[in-house]
C-alpha cells in the first residue's frame, strides 16, 4: 500500500516528513476445525495491508497523533511537552483497537508501537519509539507491558537496548486476569485492566513524578485491578477462520484477548445472572488469581465491549454491574462502559475492577486529550439520585374526574364496538403487516383496544367530547407505541380542540384538523399508501355535515364510511411512499395497506353503534 499521513517524527529527533505505509502483516491462523469454510467477511482492503492502514486512518483522524517514519508506532504530535517528565511506551498486537493508540495524549500515553493482527510488535520498532521520546526530551521512558510471552521478550529486548543508548527505562508488566484458579509459570495474562494503568501513570507523569516514582505507585495498585471475560462467538483474523468453535446457546468463560478459549464454556445465562457469575469468580478467594473485595471497599468499574455487542447490551449489561457490585456493599465510584481493549469482532464483554482510594480517584479523575478515554463523571455512581420525579420538576395536579352528559351513553357504545372491532381483526392486520412491515400492527391496535376497554370498567365518560378526546390521545400515546400510536394519538389531540361544541359541524371540523395534524407531523399524503387513503376521503365526505339537515347526518356518515373503505382497498395497487412498506419493492406489495384497512374498520364500527347499515 501506499498512504501518506502528516506529521511524522524521526528516531533521532523532532524533525518532519512524509511517511509511506509500506510493512506487510503475516499473522497466522490458529484454529484449524473449521476445514472447508470460508473466512469471514472483513471491510478491509487486502490482509497484508490492512494493520497499516488502520494505523494510518488512526493518525490521519487525530490532530493529536503523528506516525514515527518507517514504523508502526503512533506519537503524541506535541513531543515538545514531554520535555523533563516522563513518557509513557505501550503497545502490542493489532486488533485490540481503540487500544493502545487510542490511548495518546496528554495525561496518559506519550507512544505506542502496533504489531500484526495479535502479533507482538518487533523490538526494532519499541527501540526506536523509545530512542524518539529520549531524544524529545523525556526524563525517563516508562513501558505499559501486557503479560504475553512476546510482549515481555520484545519490550524486554529494546528497553535493554535502551538503557545501552544511556536512556532511563522502566518497566511495569500488568498481569490482573482472574480467569485461572492456578496460573501457571507464565503468570496471569494483561487484559483490559492495562488501560486504568494508562491513565494512572500518565496523570502522575503528567504531574512531574519521577519515573521510580510511578513504577512504585502503579504497580502497588495493581494488586487490587482483576478482569475477566466472556464471549458469545469467536474472532477471526483477517484470512482465516474463527479462532474456536462455539456452538448456539454456549458462552465462553475466562478468555483473553487473542481469540484463545476460555477456561470454562457456559451456557447462555441472562445479563444479570452472566455478571454475578463472572463477579463471583474474580472474587472468588479459593483462587490465586482472585481479587480480593469486600464490603464497603470503592471500585471504579470497566465494562469493556471486546467488540461486537451492540451499544444496547452494553448498556444493560453495565446496569448489572452496578446493581450486583451494590449488592454486596461495594461502592461503585466510577464507571466506563465502551470499547476500550477489544478482540476484533468477537462478541463479548469484560469486566475489569479497580480498588480505588481518593489518591486513585483523583489521578483517574485527572484531565487527558486521548482520542478514545471516554468524558467521564467524577460523581460518585452508587448514592446518586438518578431518578426525576416529574412532579418535582413542574408540580401541576391535574384532575381525572369528568362528569357524564347525554352524549356518554352513545360515545361508550361506540368505543366498545371499536374495540370489539379491532381485537377481532387483530390477526388479520398482523396478516396484512407482514407483508410490509414488521406484522405487529394487529398488535398495536389490540394494545391500543385492551386499554381502551380497562379505562371504560374503572372511568365514566365524559358528557364532552373533547375531553373524551383527549383522553384517548393520551391513552393510544402511552399503550399503542410504535408510529401508528403517535399518529392516532396525534389524530386525537388535534381533534380534541375542534370539538368545544356538540353539533355535527364540530365533529367535522375535529376529523378533518386531526387529519390534517397527521399530514404535517406524519409527512405523508393520500396516494402513499398509508391510513390516510382511508381517512382523507371519508373526512372530506363527512365535510358536508356542516351543511346536512338533521335527517341526513346519517346518509353522511354512511358514505363516509364507503369512502373508508374503498380508499383502504384502492391501497393494493399504490406504491408505498411513507412508512416501512415504502423501503419494500412495489411488486412484493399488492395487498391492501393494514393501516388504511384498521381505520376503515374503526368508522364502520362507529356507524354499526349508531344503528346505521353495515
Amino acid at each position: 500500500m501506499t498512504r501518506q499521513s502528516g506529521t511524522i517524527f524521526q528516531p533521532g529527533g523532532v524533525s518532519i516528513a512524509l511517511h509511506t505505509c509500506t510493512q506487510k502483516d503475516q499473522s497466522p491462523c490458529s484454529y484449524m476445525g473449521n476445514e472447508g469454510k470460508a473466512p469471514k467477511k472483513k471491510l478491509i482492503n487486502s490482509v497484508d495491508s490492512c494493520v497499516d492502514e488502520a494505523v494510518c486512518g488512526l493518525v490521519r483522524a487525530s490532530g493529536g497523533l503523528s506516525l514515527l517514519q518507517g514504523h508502526r508506532v503512533v506519537l503524541r504530535s506535541d513531543l515538545v511537552n514531554l520535555t523533563g517528565k516522563v513518557a509513557l511506551l505501550s503497545g502490542g498486537g493489532s486488533g485490540h483497537e481503540p487500544a493502545h493508540g487510542g490511548f495518546l495524549g496528554a495525561g496518559m500515553l506519550s507512544a505506542a508501537v502496533a504489531g500484526g493482527v495479535f502479533a507482538s510488535p518487533p523490538p526494532a520498532s519499541i527501540l526506536a519509539a523509545i530512542l524518539c521520546l529520549h531524544h524529545a526530551g523525556a526524563s525517563g521512558v516508562l513501558l505499559i507491558v501486557k503479560n504475553y510471552t512476546g510482549d515481555r521478550l520484545n519490550f524486554g529486548l529494546a528497553a535493554e537496548q535502551a538503557r545501552n543508548h544511556g536512556v532511563a527505562v522502566d518497566m511495569v508488566i500488568v498481569a490482573e486476569d482472574c480467569a485461572f484458579d492456578q496460573p501457571s509459570k507464565a503468570g496471569r495474562r494483561g487484559l483490559c485492566g492495562t488501560i486504568f494503568i494508562h491513565k494512572l501513570a500518565g496523570a502522575l507523569a503528567e504531574e512531574g513524578c519521577r519515573l521510580d516514582q510511578i513504577v512504585s505507585k502503579v504497580t502497588d495498585i495493581l494488586k487490587g485491578i482483576g478482569t475477566l471475560g466472556v464471549s458469545l462467538s469467536p474472532c477471526s483474523v483477517p484470512g482465516c477462520l474463527p479462532s474456536f468453535d462455539l456452538p448456539p446457546g454456549d458462552m465462553e468463560l475466562g478468555l483473553g484477548i487473542h481469540g484463545e478459549p476460555g477456561i470454562k464454556r457456559l451456557k447462555v445465562a441472562s445479563a444479570d445472572e452472566l455478571v454475578k457469575t463472572m463477579i463471583d469468580h474474580m472474587t472468588n478467594p479459593d483462587s490465586q488469581s482472585h481479587l480480593p473485595l469486600k464490603s464497603g471497599d470503592s471500585v471504579v468499574v470497566c465494562v469493556n465491549n471486546l467488540g461486537a455487542l451492540s451499544c444496547l447490551e452494553m448498556a444493560v449489561v453495565t446496569g448489572a454491574t452496578i446493581t450486583c457490585l451494590e449488592n454486596r456493599g461495594v461502592v461503585v465510584a466510577r464507571v466506563m462502559s465502551g470499547s476500550f481493549m477489544t478482540s476484533l469482532e468477537m462478541a463479548g464483554v469484560s469486566l475489569t475492577l479497580m480498588r480505588a482510594d481518593q489518591e486513585t480517584l483523583r489521578l483517574f479523575d485527572a484531565k487527558t486529550s486521548a482520542p478514545a478515554w471516554p468524558n467521564l463523571s467524577s460523581v460518585c455512581v452508587s448514592g446518586r439520585s438518578y431518578v426525576t420525579d416529574p412532579r418535582a420538576v413542574s408540580p401541576r395536579p391535574q384532575a381525572d374526574t369528568h362528569s357524564e352528559g347525554p352524549l356518554s351513553a352513545v360515545m361508550r357504545k361506540a368505543l366498545e364496538m371499536v374495540c370489539s372491532t379491532l381485537l377481532e381483526k387483530q390477526e388479520e392486520l398482523n396478516s396484512l403487516d407482514r407483508a410490509a412491515g414488521d406484522g405487529d400492527c394487529g398488535n398495536t391496535h389490540a394494545q391500543a383496544a385492551k386499554a381502551i376497554r380497562e379505562w371504560l370498567q374503572d372511568h365514566v365518560v365524559p358528557g364532552c367530547p373533547g375531553q373524551l378526546l383527549s383522553v384517548l390521545a393520551g391513552l393510544v400515546q402511552e399503550k399503542m407505541g410504535g408510529s401508528s400510536g403517535a399518529l392516532y394519538s396525534l389524530f386525537l389531540t388535534a381533534a380534541a380542540a375542534h370539538l368545544t361544541e356538540n353539533n355535527a359541524a364540530a365533529w367535522a371540523s375535529a376529523m378533518h384538523a386531526g387529519t390534517q395534524a397527521i399530514r404535517r407531523y406524519g409527512g405523508a399524503d393520500p396516494g402513499d399508501r398509508t391510513m390516510l387513503d382511508a381517512l382523507c376521503p371519508a373526512v372530506d365526505e363527512l365535510m358536508k355535515l356542516t351543511a346536512a339537515p338533521p335527517g341526513g347526518q346519517m346518509a353522511v356518515l354512511q358514505a363516509a364510511v364507503q369512502k373508508a373503505s374503498s380508499g383502504a382497498e384502492s391501497t393494493r395497487d399504490l406504491t408505498a411512499m411513507a412508512g416501512r412498506a415504502s423501503y419494500i419493492a412495489a411488486e412484493r406489495v399488492t395487498l391492501p395497506d393494514p393501516g388504511a384497512v384498521a381505520v376503515a374498520a374503526i368508522l364502520r364500527a362507529v356507524l354499526e353503534s349508531l344503528g346505521g347499515q353495515k
